[in-house]
């Protein structure tokens, strides 16, 4: 059977933090394929890189006094340190701020451009005049035009979860210097993404090509029709500057994918080979492993630009789900934000690699890790983690299922039969004729198609096999009347032993090479798992792997909490920060009136925005967007007396101008309007 040469990456950690457990999924589910592909014997490599651009990093080395070169760098080291720490094996792991990803970042897109792709238009921006610049998203702040969220970003409120342009964000203001902003024009650069729709509908449709929720998913953006792409972003920002187009450089998500690209270059001056080989030729296949949330930019955007610059486009995109711990979101406070160097501090990496194996599936499902349980909900330290997945199921499945018949086996045969094992007995014919023929094509295909939780309950249940095999033969007893008996109920195990540790070898690569030593064998590759060994002698037996320690899984939960947590009691749900002291003069120029609701309907092509139309006393009725949609009905507000910030600048919003702002309680699942007690004449003041 010819060899496949693959070539596979997982998503690039953005280097403004460290790599954590939820990305740490990613990187193993890829890890575990690639050392499948190789132990099969496909030339597949595994090739990363940082994500080092963009305005998240430029703010966070702003704060820091530091260049945003030197914080990238220094987290691009951090990265391959912890992957490492990991097991993953990396053919290369480079940085999207490279010359190599520079030059095909241009090559794409003067490709592009030749193919009439790209465009220019005026886009309504936030101009900051204190900072004298136009401020990416995330760096402006305002209320969020969702849930009335103070202090939310340009992109994403991190309290409701609302996505939306910064211009739509209420009292926006710049989180360099905290001056206000105003809506300016500006020209930017368009990739013209709605002129490829044609060949993306024929590309998603390809078998094979994305799990088939994410098909449907994609689907439903193609069904409504693609919008063309801003692919610039205005200077200053650190990123790569666009050709020809003064003061204008490429969004971050624009050469990020490149970076693949970079990094396979920069594998193949290494070892002497072309990226072309990897990249433009035909019988090359690319893969990527992704998270959910970036399916837009993989599966659209991605292929799209590829498929026009005459690159290979990803033959296979393979998505997961989120991970959440104990059911929830990954929290600081709790100590459940855990980074993969404070893991590394307390467990065997091949703890995690076994457990998220025995998770991970072919479809996007969300993963959970549970940690424990906390016995006080107010006392952090008074998790139990005893209940923990990584003590329960791990425990179980890899160390008493497992590893621990590896043990006896080998351990048997050292004390009691010279560390020999004799001829393979006829009975077990069958046996090894059904594992070869049957359960390892299913372990092959379940890796094969990321089904990595397949795999692992395919060699649970042979594990199983093997135990009741071993204990229903008594090899123990049967040794005291008849040595070479028990010998021959020992080379059955040794040979379960070698299989099983066949299939577990993409996901725990340690304790396989440890098995391999003990019995004496060549490293075990796809072609070798099978019941072949007899009448040879093995090696001394060494502690494979313990039981995991549940004060270790606690140790890591609390080392969390205290090093990523800001003090005070964060296991109580804390109100938003009280902002900086006033005087009393500051507080008169906020001119709060009561209003009458005279009218309310719901903003067209718009799904958080409600159109009020509010009677302050005035000659005329003004108008105030707010984002309560989720909250309130429309026709529910009419005839409301409210309290409205009476002299704010008006905001012009892409659906008209906001004359006002109206005065609302928030908190993490709520928002609640300030309603008057009585019939105040409309315009009366407050305070």
């Amino acid at each position: 059977m010819s060899k496949e040469r693959i070539l596979i990456t997982s998503a690039l950690p953005y280097a403004n933090g460290d790599i954590h457990l939820g990305y740490l999924v990613e990187a193993i589910q890829t890890d575990i394929y690639v050392r499948f592909q190789q132990m099969k014997g496909n030339e597949c490599i595994y090739v990363c890189a940082s994500d080092c651009h963009g305005s998240p990093i430029e703010l966070k080395a702003r704060k820091l006094g530091v260049s945003p070169e030197e914080l990238a760098a220094g987290y691009q080291k951090a990265h391959l340190r912890d992957l490492k720490g990991f097991l993953i094996s990396l053919d290369a792991f480079h940085t999207t701020h490279s010359e190599e990803t520079r030059k095909h970042l241009y090559a794409i897109y003067d490709a592009a451009k030749a193919a009439g792709l790209i465009f220019t238009k005026d886009v309504d921006g936030l101009y900051s005049p204190s900072d004298g610049r136009f401020l990416p998203d995330r760096w402006v702040k305002g209320s969020c035009p969702n849930c009335g969220a103070r202090d939310q970003y340009g992109d994403s409120c991190e309290v409701c979860g609302a996505t939306y342009s910064p211009i739509d964000l209420g009292e926006p203001y710049s989180a360099i210097s905290g001056g206000a902003l105003e809506v300016r024009s500006s020209p930017h650069v368009f990739y013209q993404l709605s002129a490829t729709q044609p060949f993306l509908e024929e590309w998603i449709r390809s078998p094979g090509r994305v799990p088939e929720a994410t098909r449907r998913f994609v689907q439903e953006w193609l069904d409504k029709g693609l919008q063309d792409w801003d692919i610039s972003r205005d200077a200053p920002y650190f990123g790569f500057p666009i050709p020809d187009e003064e003061g204008k450089f490429f969004y971050v998500w624009v050469d990020a994918p490149v970076g693949y690209i970079g990094a396979t270059e920069y594998y193949c001056a290494q070892v002497g080979a072309r990226v072309e080989d990897y990249w433009k030729n035909p019988d090359s296949k690319v893969v990527h492993v992704i998270g959910k949330d970036i399916v837009y930019f993989h599966c659209l955007f991605w292929p799209s630009m590829l498929h026009t610059a005459g690159y290979n486009t990803p033959e296979h995109v393979q998505v997961h789900g989120f991970l959440s711990v104990n059911g929830e979101k990954m929290s600081k406070s709790r100590g459940t934000f855990i980074n993969a160097s404070t893991y590394l501090k307390h467990l065997d990496p091949e703890y995690l690699r076994f457990l998220y194996a025995s998770k991970i599936r072919s479809e996007p499902t969300d993963l959970d890790l549970n940690v424990g349980a906390w016995t006080d909900p107010n006392d952090p330290a008074s998790l139990d983690s005893s209940s923990s997945e990584l003590v329960e199921r791990v425990n179980a499945e890899f160390v008493n299922n497992i590893a621990n018949f590896s043990s006896r086996v080998i351990q048997f045969l050292n004390k009691r039969l010279d560390s020999r094992l004799g001829p393979l007995p006829a009975e077990c014919r069958a046996t090894a004729r059904r594992i070869e023929e049957e359960v390892k094509p299913k372990v092959a295909r379940a890796f094969n198609s990321f089904d990595h939780a397949a795999a692992m309950r395919l060699t649970n249940e042979l594990a199983l096999e093997a135990n009741k095999y071993f204990q229903d033969a008594q090899p123990w007893k049967v040794v005291k009347e008849d040595a070479e008996a028990a010998r021959a109920i020992c080379t059955v195990g040794a040979n379960y032993v070698k299989v099983l540790t066949g299939f577990l070898k993409p996901v725990v690569p340690t304790y396989a090479a440890k098995v391999e030593k003990a019995l004496k064998i060549e490293p075990i590759d796809w072609e070798g798992i099978r019941f072949d060994l007899s009448e040879r002698s093995i090696g001394e037996f060494e502690i494979l792997v313990t039981r995991v320690d549940p004060e270790a899984v606690k140790a890591i939960v609390m080392e969390s909490r205290e090093s990523l947590s800001e003090g005070g009691d964060s296991s109580k749900p804390l109100s938003p920060p009280i902002k900086p002291e006033i005087t009393i003069d500051e507080f008169l120029k906020v001119d709060l009136r009561t209003a009458k609701i005279v009218e309310a309907e719901a903003v067209e092509k718009a799904d958080k925005l409600v159109r009020l139309t509010i009677d302050l006393g005035e000659p005329q009725p003004r108008t105030i967007f707010a984002g309560i949609k989720k909250h309130y009905r429309p026709e529910d507000l009419k005839g409301r007396r409210i309290v409205v910030v009476a002299n704010l600048k008006p905001r012009k919003m892409r659906f008209g101008t906001s004359q006002g702002m109206l005065l609302a309680a928030t908190d993490e699942s709520d928002v609640l309007l300030l309603e008057i007690d009585g019939e105040p004449a409309s315009g009366s003041s407050v305070g």
